[in-house]
This record gives structure tokens, sequence and C-alpha cells, in this order.
């Protein structure tokens, strides 16, 4: 018995386990996205492998996850997922949900853009470099920008009548999945925030904000959806509207909180690390300040202030029984010349005076010697 198309000219699939094995896309343009898939696959793996016979270890879980991402993409457009978008409206929020939420992550968590940078040629990486620095790719990257591709888009299409329109035009459909691919890659690129961001850099807290804004407006989309009183597009049902909208307020709120979670461990680990760099600080500068005054010096830096904070009190106040050349000998050299034997230290031809054979001062670091004044 031949199958029922629906008003997209897509064949009705009815939901068994069989169908949702079986029903993958074999037309142009999923094809095509396969082939840029495996492309792009096969040129992360041999990065990868040419960072490794340079003796550098890339991490394998970015590999994972990079891998993953492009999997995510393919279930997206190919399997039975796509398929099913024609009947019901579950599908077409899961699709949706791959493409925008799951799938732009875990390629940001993959890091192609510092792999690329660290092992292509000089000349590929300046062009790079140029896009990343350009005037365009700043406005592209622009938060409110993202913010319309990522959020604007989405209600543009589910509360009009542009899905119908896409879902009767499956060419109009498959641009608006790659506006819906590229606007969660520009939003989830600065949110993971591992591969260089040149411009919009955003800290942790501002990731924060904007993944729980997000999960609102995602939320408040569902909650829309939820209260209609007609199918969101003729081929689906009022139920399967319903349904979608539903999973778009849950699914939204759990990709938040998986998304929230790692973000505030960055942070907490960030603050630990400068938290230890700057007890080392302050351990290297104590120890300096103990040699110093073991050196009888004052501090590390053969200054003469006193205290481990003196580096911060400005200069040594200069003292009024020596002349103002001599203070500045010993502002640099730590202490004042000695010329009751003036053997160890002879003139050169143009009236330099050269250091001894040994001429430490008492820092224990060899004095910095000045010309003699004429």
């Amino acid at each position: 018995m031949p199958e029922m198309n629906d008003m997209s000219g897509m064949p009705r699939v009815v939901f068994s386990l069989h169908d949702l094995l079986t029903r993958w896309e074999m037309s142009a343009f999923p094809l095509l996205v396969i082939l840029l898939l495996v492309a792009a696959g096969a040129w992360y793996l041999r990065a990868d492998w040419a960072l490794a016979a340079r003796g550098r270890r890339w991490k394998t879980r970015r590999t994972v996850s990079f891998m993953a991402g492009l999997v995510v993409i393919d279930l997206a457009l190919q399997s039975p997922i796509a398929t099913m978008t024609g009947t019901y409206f579950q599908a077409h929020v899961i699709q949706h949900l791959l493409l925008m939420a799951v799938a732009p992550p875990l390629l940001a968590m993959g890091a192609p853009s510092t792999l690329y940078l660290q092992t292509t040629s000089r000349r590929h990486k300046e062009r790079w470099l140029a896009v990343l620095r350009s005037r365009p790719f700043a406005v592209l990257t622009h938060p409110a920008v993202v913010a319309f591709l990522y959020y604007g888009v989405m209600f543009i299409f589910f509360l009009s009548s542009l899905i119908n329109l896409a879902m009767t035009h499956m060419w109009l459909m498959d641009v608006i999945n790659c506006f819906f691919l590229l606007g969660g890659l520009l939003f989830w690129w600065p949110m993971v925030g591992i591969d260089p961001i040149l411009h919009w850099k955003l800290g942790f807290g501002a990731r924060m904000f904007f993944v729980l804004v997000g999960s609102a407006i995602d939320a408040f989309l569902g909650v829309a959806i939820l209260n209609l009183s007609h199918p969101i597009a003729p081929m689906y049902s009022l139920s399967s509207s319903h349904s979608g909208g539903g999973l778009i307020w849950a699914g939204t709120d759990v990709l938040a909180l998986t998304a929230f979670a790692p973000i505030y461990l960055q942070w907490m680990r960030s603050e630990e690390r400068a938290g230890k760099r700057h007890d080392l600080h302050l351990d290297r500068r104590d120890l300096a300040f103990a040699d110093g005054i073991a050196n009888g010096n004052g501090n590390g830096n053969g200054h003469g202030n006193h205290g481990p904070d003196a580096d911060t009190a400005g200069e040594t106040a200069p003292d009024s029984k020596v002349s103002a050349w001599e203070a500045a000998w010993r502002q640099r050299a730590g202490a004042s010349p000695n010329f009751e034997n003036t053997s160890k230290g002879r003139l050169d031809l143009d009236g330099s005076l050269v250091a001894p054979s040994d001429p430490a001062n008492g820092n224990g670091h060899t004095t910095a010697w000045w010309p003699a004044e004429r």
C-alpha cells in the first residue's frame, strides 16, 4: 500500500521502532551534509595526528567532543528524526534542539580553531587570524546579533507562518536549519570559552547570566506553543503541537542546567588557580626579603627598602650625608663604591671604570658598574 504524503511532500511516517531505525534521509541535502561532516572529521583527526607527531598531546576529550558534535548534526539532518519532522512536531523540536543546543557546545569543546592555529602553515594561520580580527566577524559575533540569530530567528520561525512555509518548501527548511546551526555555534562558542575569541569576550558571570536568561526565553516560547488553540502548522495535530511545546520548555531547562554547571566549575577552578598564583607571588616576595635581610641589604632587590611591601613604597629616601652621584650609585648598585683598593679595578682607554674580576656586592650579585665621571 503506497504511503500517504502530507502537505510538505514528505511521506507520513507512523511512529514505530522499525521506522525509527530505518527511515534515513537519502536526498541531496542530507548526503551533502554527511560528506561535509566526514571531511570535517577527517581534517580534525589528521590535525590531531600531526600534533602528536610533533610530540605535543591534544586532549582526548576534545577529540571525542568534536566527533560527537558531528554525529549529532548527522542525526538531526539525516536520521529518522529528520524524516519524522513532516509528521510529528515533537521530532521537529528534537531536531531543533540537536542543531542549536547539543551539537554546537560539543563542537566548541573540541576547540577546532585552536587546533587549526597549532597545526596549519604560517600563511593560513595569518589568514585565519585576520578573519577573527576583521570588522565583519566582529559584527557577526556581536552579542546583539548572536541573540537575534539564536533567539529571534527561533521565535519568528515557530510563532509565525514561516514554519508552514518552510515545511511545504523543504529547500527553505534546509536553509533555516543551517541558520539554526550557525546561531547555535555563535552562541555556544563564547559560552564554552576554549577557542580564542578576539571580540566580545565574556567572563564566567556573564556566561552563566546568558545561559539562565536564554533558558527563560526558551521556556516562554514553550509555554506560548502550549497555549495555542490550533496546530502550529497544518501537517501537525494539536496534541503534537502541545507536546512539542512542552518538550521545548523541559528540554531547554535541562540543557541550560547541564551547561550552567560546567561554567560554574570553570569559574571556581579559575579562581583557585588565581589564588595559587597570588600565594606564590607573595611567597617569592617574602623569600626575597628574607634573603635580603640575611645579606644585609634590607630586601632582596638591593635597594635598602625595609619590609616586604617596601617595593611599593617608592624609592629610598636620599641620605643628606652623601653626594647626589653617590646616592644614585647606591640606588643602582646597592652600595657605595669603595675606592680604598683601586688596584682591583682599572680605567680603560675611554675612562670607564672596569669591574674587577670578582665584583660581588652585598646581595651576591655582580655590581652594575657605571662609566666614571669626567
